[in-house]
């Protein structure tokens, strides 16, 4: 198991370095820079204060001595600092990394607890009415945007019970209550879909697994449903809905954009928005940096639940 950790470790820095490479140059490839911003906004441009600004932006050195100096701070904690608002780029990105990070685990709470038990009904009572309504609301879940759903749900709102949802952020800390309400109808909004997700992969897992010999064993030895169905079926065939869950966690986090938009969410993903647009190099870089090594690290987690789900499966010698 270490051999193997140490391994995908490695593999994983790999990825990552990959990563910082290919986004360092995607942004360079982008037309114009922050000080293009800079200078339009102004309305005017004089090329020495043109230059002096690149220089103490850092942004007229080679591009790689400005790749090496930015892999090597954001290695050390050090994410830079934004170009837009002059302040370090931690300081920016801290009061909206807990909003996003709120959103992504109560939508994929609510996908869990929505997808899992609908995927093991579903199986087990396959060819019945209550397969094909779940099929039917599954089907519905994928065919529908998230902010677009989110967009009727408030829509209705307002027409049946003249009801606005909160436009300012409330934070846990000041009312938890208001928070959590406020959050309530954005999770469900993308909550619904990753539900129909995991309804569909747990439908198709659990039904291969009930075909299996020691299940019709079960069966036969007169073991209770709940115990057949829940403890040792649905054990066994959760491995695809972890690695599912695990992929729709990295995708939250950074596919949030237009959920906190419409819901006026002052969060991560809505941020790098913004932060592409004003080309904050800073900002942008290490957003999606971050995003990276979540999802690098949540697949490494997805793994190493396998052995604890199925002895069988074994990585090497400890």
């Amino acid at each position: 198991m270490k051999v193997y950790i140490f391994k995908r470790l490695v593999i994983a820095g790999v990825t990552l370095l990959g990563m910082s490479i290919l986004i360092f140059v995607l942004m360079r490839l982008a037309p114009g820079n922050i000080t293009d911003m800079i200078f339009e906004s102004a309305g005017y441009v004089d090329e020495a204060d043109r230059r002096k600004l690149e220089a103490e932006l850092g942004i007229d050195k080679p591009v790689v001595v400005q790749y090496g100096r930015w892999l090597g701070e954001f290695l050390s904690g050090d994410l830079g600092k934004s170009y837009r608002y002059d302040l370090p780029a931690w300081e920016v990105i801290k009061p909206r990394l807990p909003v996003t990070l709120e959103l992504a685990f109560l939508a994929l709470a609510f996908s869990v607890l929505l997808g899992v038990p609908a995927g093991v009904i579903s199986a087990i009572r396959r060819g019945r009415p209550i397969d094909y309504a779940l099929r039917v609301f599954s089907l519905a879940g994928l065919s529908m945007p998230s902010f677009w759903l989110g967009m009727i749900v408030i829509l209705l709102l307002v027409r049946s019970l003249g009801w606005i949802p909160s436009m300012t952020y409330v934070s846990p800390f000041d009312n938890l209550g208001a928070n959590l309400f406020q959050f309530l109808l954005p999770g469900l909004a993308v909550g619904y879909r990753s539900s129909a997700l995991i309804m569909r992969i747990t439908r198709s897992t659990m039904l291969e697994v009930l075909r299996e010999d020691y299940i019709r064993t079960a069966w036969a030895k007169g073991q209770r449903e709940t115990l057949v169905v829940w403890r040792h079926a649905l054990k066994n065939a959760s491995l695809p809905v972890i690695t599912l869950i695990g992929i729709e966690f990295a995708f939250l986090i950074g596919g949030l954009i237009v959920t906190e938009t419409v819901f006026n969410l002052p969060g991560v993903a809505r941020y790098l928005v913004d932060a592409i647009q004003f080309r904050d190099y800073p900002i942008v870089q290490n957003l999606v940096m971050l995003i990276a090594v979540v999802v690098v690290f949540a697949n490494l987690t997805v793994d190493l639940l396998y052995t604890w789900l199925d002895p069988r499966i074994k990585y090497g010698k400890a």
